[in-house]
């Protein structure tokens, strides 16, 4: 299956112009780093970085949350600390589930740039 796909990508870069082809291949497959770090590009560049940022404060808190349950005496009173500690393990979740959502948002933009790149270079090659 390999083969096929890199025989298919040379025939498309065999149609495609020089600044086509440097596109093309800019909009390769990303590696884990790369895709983590296209999640700080863009417009909502601010938005990661703020969730970054309440992630580690829920995570700080967390860390209180789990220390102050093993200091009470009262079952209410742990069973609040447990509550919270509840509480921040789902928004820590909710926040990584959020992150990937983009990562993968990002890479369906790119395999659509590169179906779109492929479909006017062909159009591009029936017409002429």
């Amino acid at each position: 299956m390999k083969t096929n796909m890199e025989d298919i990508d040379k025939l498309i870069k065999e149609t495609l112009t020089q600044e086509e082809a440097k596109f093309y291949d800019a909009l390769d497959e990303q590696n884990l780093f790369q895709m983590l770090g296209g999640i700080f590009k863009g417009k909502n560049t601010w938005l990661a970085i703020l969730m970054n940022i309440v992630n580690i404060v829920v995570f700080g808190f967390l860390i209180y949350c789990i220390i102050q349950s093993m200091n009470v005496e009262k079952t209410n009173d742990l069973i609040l600390w447990v509550g919270a500690i509840i509480l921040c393990f789902s928004a820590m979740s909710m926040i990584k589930i959020y992150m990937w959502m983009q990562i993968h948002r990002n890479a369906l933009l790119r395999e659509m740039k590169r179906l779109e790149l492929q479909i006017s270079s062909l159009s591009g090659r029936l017409s002429s």
